[in-house]
């Protein structure tokens, strides 16, 4: 019995030892993954051959220019959890917010500092951006707070 005793107790202990390969230094660029972290990464992420997976969608990014045209595009379709970015490319500020002028309170997450937290709350100047997750569905639009007139459309699928 001691011998069984010991004998798994020598299996239990050779399991919680753990091995490191030390991969001699070579003249790769400094980007190069050590070979050692490479073979830890390859290990961690094997799935077992019963195991079930899911496969996220993958988030995106938006682009909307600002111009002295108003938002192109206007209208842009996207997925829950997707980003929108404004980018002021007009010569004078732009401040992309929810609908509607003045209270910016159409999209339903409170927080901004006027409404919703879909707001820039400050005039963008030119070269600056503006990004914004969307997390509710459905179909939102927006204006430039400093020019009412110019409006646009996200569609969140």
């Amino acid at each position: 019995m001691k011998s069984v005793l010991f004998l798994l107790a020598l299996v239990f202990v050779a399991g919680c030892v753990q091995t490191t390969t030390t991969v001699p230094p070579t003249t790769a660029p400094a980007t190069t993954v050590p070979a050692t972290v490479q073979a830890t990464t390859a290990a961690a992420t094997t799935v077992p051959a019963n195991a079930t997976t899911t496969t996220m969608p993958a988030v995106k990014e938006v682009t909307v220019n600002i111009t002295s045209a108003g938002f192109s595009p206007a209208s842009v379709e996207i997925s829950k959890g997707d980003t929108v970015t404004w980018a002021n490319k007009a010569a004078s500020p732009s401040w992309p917010a929810s609908a509607v002028h003045p209270t910016h309170d159409v999209y339903p997450e409170s927080g901004g500092c006027i409404g919703s937290r879909f707001d820039a709350c400050k005039g963008l100047s030119t070269g600056e951006k503006f990004s914004f997750v969307f997390n509710q569905v459905g179909t939102w639009k927006y204006h430039d707070h400093l020019n009412s007139g110019s409006t646009g459309t996200v569609i969140v699928k």
